[in-house]
């Protein structure tokens, strides 16, 4: 059968072909949701095969959107992946590698001075909230900042949030007895609830950036009532640890059922994903290592996208992507073009989204200059979380390049005996278990070069000999 319009219609064809193109230019901008938790991991939510812990909300959530199996944060701990989420650039742009210290742990165990760590994400660096304003969206930040002090001129609303709340700011993290209100969750959801309800009739960006499940951990009484009375899993048993994740999980449903009773659903983008991995207390096994680290259990975070107008319910995509790909997502998404002079180091998902093509990139980069004390089960070493470290993931492959011994201990000359360098085919082994380095050099030789390239390139700060004792 002939599909092509008969002659006589076709000036009507041609109308209904340039209608559709004008509906689809003159479609709304979307509303942007961005819901960030605290070291919640890769393994405890319920659509990752978390065996005790409860996720329901964000279960429902990943079916309705596309999963990136494959996500990151660009950093191992809190302040430097907002900072990394906030500006969309790598830590060496702006400085900030730790929480306080990059100078953490004991100092005789240290062979290098770190470099020093910036606290606060500069005024000068133009955050993706300033962007999102200056494109006429409204922005509001709940919950948790960590990138500078309201008193010092370095809080939400000088960084490009017309509103900011955040009902635990003084000591977030000290334990209360909040038996409604665990970790602030309800009461930040809430808040965020309100801006969305005051701004329902133009276009607004909510930063949703929860205190859970960073420690302490705290959840309803009722909650952790439902928990003392499940049997443990294999992997998870911690009671007030699923407790507290349940309680994040529930705000987030109260979140998007108030998109949905307001009749926003539709025309809103939302994001959830974690800062950083999990903490010791949640195994993340088949994962290695775990927050402060830079092997996949301190990094590769879930991430869930639901655009219901570009999304396609129940997808899954697997191409490694980093939070520092929502800067310029959200900006192609509102048709917004980047800050001028503004350096951003992710790139746009909305050829993932669309299912449409690939990224271009082929890449993801971490630096950390410095030291973090408490080691981590199957870490690196005995004393330290990490040590000097910069990685490099590309395409299943991924390469730990640890400075200590490349600059002190005879770098690519002496690679093959030195351990200054590890190599993973994720592909075939997620757990990081088997250093390929020495077995594959062709491989390691590829990733070692691109990663010394990017460190050249971006003019990365690298620790120093300390002078001895």
């Amino acid at each position: 059968m002939n599909s092509a319009c008969p002659r006589w219609t076709r000036p009507c064809c041609t109308l209904l072909l340039l209608m559709a193109a004008l509906a689809v230019d003159a479609a709304p901008r979307p509303n942007i949701v961005l819901i960030f938790a605290d070291d919640l991991g890769w393994k405890d939510v319920g659509y990752q095969g978390t065996d005790f812990y409860e996720t329901p909300n964000l279960d429902r959530l990943a079916g309705e959107g596309m999963v990136f199996t494959d996500a990151y944060a660009t950093a191992g701990n809190c302040a430097p992946s907002r900072a990394c989420l906030l500006s969309g650039q790598y830590t060496p742009r702006h400085g900030v590698f730790a929480v306080q210290s990059t100078k953490r742990g004991p100092v005789r165990e240290m062979r290098m001075e770190p470099v020093p760590n910036n606290q606060t994400l500069a005024l000068a660096n133009v955050t993706l909230a300033e962007a999102l304003r200056s494109a006429g969206y409204a922005t509001g930040c709940f919950g948790k900042w960590h990138l500078g002090q309201e008193g010092q001129g370095t809080g939400p609303q000088q960084q490009g949030f017309d509103v900011y709340f955040d009902s635990r700011k003084a000591n977030p993290n000290r334990e209360r007895d909040a038996t409604t209100d665990p970790k602030g969750t309800f009461s930040n959801t809430e808040a965020a609830c309100r801006f969305i309800a005051a701004n329902k009739d133009r276009s607004f960006f909510a930063y949703v950036a929860h205190h859970a499940i960073h420690s302490t951990l705290e959840a309803r009484p009722e909650t952790l009532r439902h928990f003392e009375q499940k049997p443990p899993g294999k992997q998870h048993r911690n009671v007030k640890y699923a407790g507290c994740t349940y309680d994040l999980d529930a705000g987030v449903g109260v979140l998007l059922e108030k998109l949905k009773a307001l009749g926003l659903e539709e025309n809103t983008l939302v994001v959830f994903t974690s800062d950083n991995g999990a903490t010791g207390q949640s195994s993340q096994e088949p994962l290695r290592g775990a927050k402060g680290g830079y092997y996949e259990g301190g990094i590769r975070e879930p991430f869930i996208v639901r655009w219901p107008a570009v999304t396609r319910p129940g997808s899954r995509c697997s191409t490694p992507v980093s939070n520092i790909d929502l800067y310029p997502t959200f900006l192609a998404a509102a048709g917004a073009e980047p800050p001028a002079g503004k350096v951003l180091d992710g790139e746009s998902l909305l050829p993932l989204l669309q299912d449409s093509r690939g990224l271009e990139r082929k890449s993801l980069y971490w630096h950390f200059p410095g030291y973090l004390d408490k080691p981590v089960l199957r870490g690196r070493d005995r004393v330290f979380r990490t040590r000097p470290v910069s990685v490099v993931r590309r395409g299943d492959w991924k390469l730990h390049l640890y400075h200590e011994e490349w600059l002190l201990d005879g770098g690519r000359g002496r690679i093959a005996a030195n351990n200054a360098v590890e190599l993973y085919d994720l592909s075939a082994d997620i757990g990081e278990r088997h250093n390929l380095a020495n077995e594959n050099p062709e491989k390691r030789d590829e990733l070692l070069d691109d990663l010394l390239g990017w460190i050249t390139q971006i003019d990365a700060p690298l620790p120093t000999a300390r002078a001895k004792d």
